[in-house]
């Protein structure tokens, strides 16, 4: 089952997810895609990370997701990438803000490719950040205009699609 899991922020996505892995009764594998670039996101990363079971593998990979889902394609695992939205901001922008068109399309490109030969159980979570007012900078468009976009592509491949919302999971395709 290839599942993806879209939300607004604090919506209970990743919970959701993570629901679904220790239902599977298969061995979890949880691929963070985080990056601690201030204190305050080193702290929701270690809060992350406390409350996942010990027991489940941790890959912390900011940018070649499609590298690691390759070495799990053929497992009999429970796969959770978490999240898309941070994965996608680490690829399109550097440190700087710089927008790094090649790096954002290769990756882009590697992860649309991988997912339809995956044969294990995977949750792709993602923020839905396509339902606010339309950005007045240009990156920011950029940013949602480009999650917007991958989320369609995945929903085509995923055989299910749930929207969170307040903790309550609706299921859009399944």
């Amino acid at each position: 089952m290839k599942h993806l899991i879209l939300g607004g922020a604090r919506s209970g996505k990743s919970n959701y997810a993570e629901q679904l892995a220790q239902t599977s009764n298969k061995q979890v594998i949880y691929i963070a895609t985080g990056s601690a670039g201030d204190d305050e996101m080193l702290e929701r990363i270690s809060k992350h990370q406390a409350e996942r079971p010990r027991y489940w593998e941790t890959i912390e990979e900011p940018i070649l997701i499609a590298d690691v889902l390759a070495q799990y394609a053929s497992t009999n695992n429970y796969l959770i990438v978490d999240c898309l939205t941070l994965w996608l901001s680490n690829i399109l922008f550097n440190t700087r803000g710089e927008y790094q068109e090649d790096i954002f399309l290769q990756q882009k490109q590697a992860l649309l490719e991988i997912v339809p030969d995956l044969h294990t159980d995977i949750a792709f979570v993602s923020n839905e950040v396509g339902l606010g007012v339309v950005s007045v900078d240009a990156m920011t468009r950029r940013f949602v205009d480009e999650a917007g976009k991958l989320h369609q592509q995945l929903a085509k491949i995923c055989s299910h699609v749930t929207l969170v919302t307040a903790g309550l999971p609706l299921a859009l395709k399944h």
